[in-house]
This record gives C-alpha cells, sequence and structure tokens, in this order.
C-alpha cells in the first residue's frame, strides 16, 4: 500500500495501519535520532518512540498524506534538536553531567587507530557546535540532504540553512585545524 493509503486507514482509526507506518519508516527515524544525538541508544530510542507519537496524535494536520516520511523525518529532526537543547541546558544549570557523542558505538571497531582518532577529533567539534549549526551540518553531511530538504525538515528559509551550514563547516575546520 502506499503511505496516502496507510495514512487514510490510520485517520480512520485501523491500528494496522499505524503499525505498518511505523514499520516503513522506523529506520528513517531512528536513523536520523541515532546520528543527530551522537549514538546515544538510550535518546535514539526516546527521540523516536516521541516522533511517532506525535505523528500519529497529529495525523489529521499532514497535509499530502503521501509525503508521510517527510513529515516523520522533519518531527525527528525537531524532537531530537529539543532534546540536545534541554541538555545542553541541564548542563549549563550544573543538573547534570555532560553527555558527550558516544564515538564508541559510531566507529567501527575495525578502523585504523590514527582513522579513529581523527573521527572522535570530528565528533568532539561537531559535539561542541549550538544544537541548530550541528543538525544542519549533519543533515547536510551525513545525510546528504539538498539545502531545500534541510529547510523543510527544519522549518527553516534556504537562506538560513545556508549559513548554519557554511557557519557549521567554518567551525568544524577552525576547530579541527582545517583554517585559521
Amino acid at each position: 500500500m502506499a503511505d496516502a493509503d496507510l495514512v487514510a486507514q490510520a485517520r480512520e482509526g485501523a491500528g494496522w495501519a499505524h503499525e505498518a507506518l511505523y514499520r516503513r519508516h522506523a529506520s528513517l527515524v531512528f536513523g536520523l535520532a541515532h546520528r543527530l544525538l551522537g549514538g546515544r541508544e538510550h535518546e535514539v530510542d526516546d527521540v523516536a518512540q516521541e516522533a511517532f507519537l506525535q505523528a500519529f496524535e497529529k495525523l489529521d494536520k499532514l497535509r499530502d498524506a503521501q509525503s508521510f516520511a517527510k513529515w516523520v523525518g522533519s518531527i525527528a529532526v525537531r524532537c531530537a534538536q529539543r532534546r540536545l537543547r534541554r541538555e545542553r541546558l541541564r548542563r549549563r544549570l550544573g543538573l547534570g553531567p555532560a553527555e558527550s557523542i558516544d564515538t564508541e558505538r559510531l566507529i567501527a571497531p575495525t578502523t585504523p587507530p590514527d582513522v579513529a582518532a581523527e573521527l572522535r577529533r570530528l565528533y568532539a567539534a561537531v559535539g561542541a557546535m549550538p544544537v541548530q549549526v550541528r543538525t544542519a551540518l549533519i543533515l547536510r553531511r551525513v545525510e546528504g540532504m539538498s539545502v531545500d530538504e534541510i529547510a523543510e525538515h527544519m522549518s527553516l528559509s534556504r537562506s538560513t540553512v545556508k549559513r548554519r551550514v557554511a557557519r557549521g563547516e567554518a567551525q568544524l575546520a577552525k576547530l579541527i585545524g582545517g583554517a585559521p
């Protein structure tokens, strides 16, 4: 069945349609959450569940039923950003330890030591970026999304996305020694 048909059935209360949408798009949502949160699996599950819960609760607000994948992906991006912002706020207020990107989950054990060290530096640099910049950069560089797709997922204008990606690229270059 097409997503539009499943969405129509889910809007009518068919539990099997909710499950089918979940099964079809779970890897997308979990993948986005995993990469945006830096491999912290306990939080990835929470973000993915939150994204699907919000999507199913607000299914009547989805204008183009066939675009369910993009829509639930956008919700997952916003949920991950909220989680990262809350974590930074708790850290600033001294209410919790800093959670860094779990490089051991993101770097394969077979990775050569010099490459693994460089990846750790890279992940540390990305983890130090503001949430909005980090998200835009990950969506562009890791997910391979276009500026238009990022703008849609982050609910931003194209020019704002371009500025954030450029800022992320500049910060990354500065933090890992690639630029003066």
